[in-house]
């Protein structure tokens, strides 16, 4: 089969790259862009560890197929990080030890990155309906909740008095 010419916006830039029609997002963000941050997990949508960020919606990237999302911006966990400068969920997740075996810490920080760009005051209920797609075999999810909990407070802290959610 020939592959196809495609342009993804990826973590903020124009990437053209030549893939096979039916090579899923996850296969082309790994295998054509070397953005192997985003994992192979079940490849049946159950799992999780493949999250990405489709317009700042959390999407399985084993499930989709690139020539689906047009011009949307896809954002990895790559893309988190501002240059040297953490996202406070990858900060939070190391000090408060949710990254364990870390499979799938990139799928988790996407998702909750995703919830606190909605509301940077969340309860456990919307934390945990928020993260229900990734599965986490290694630290029970308290850890986890802990981590999301200390990322909302440092992005609250950052905002102005009026903008806070």
């Amino acid at each position: 089969m020939a592959k196809a010419l495609l342009t993804l916006r990826v973590n903020g830039e124009r990437q053209t790259v030549a893939a096979e029609p039916h090579h899923t997002l996850l296969e082309v963000l790994r295998e054509d862009l070397g953005l192997t941050g985003t994992k192979h997990g079940c490849e049946l949508g159950e799992c999780g560890a493949c999250t990405v960020l489709v317009d700042g919606v959390p999407v399985l990237s084993c499930l989709t197929l690139p020539s689906e999302i047009g011009d949307a911006e896809v954002t990895t966990v790559e893309g988190l990080a501002k240059g040297p400068e953490l996202h406070p969920l990858q900060t939070a997740f190391a000090e408060e030890a949710a990254a364990q075996c870390g499979y799938c810490t990139p799928g988790m920080l996407l998702s909750a990155k995703s919830l606190l760009d909605h509301t940077t005051a969340p309860t456990r209920e919307e934390m945990a309906e928020a993260i229900a797609g990734n599965l986490c075999r290694c630290t029970g999810y308290t850890a986890i909740y802990e981590a999301i909990d200390k990322a909302a407070e440092r992005i609250r802290e950052k905002q102005p008095a009026g903008a806070r959610s």
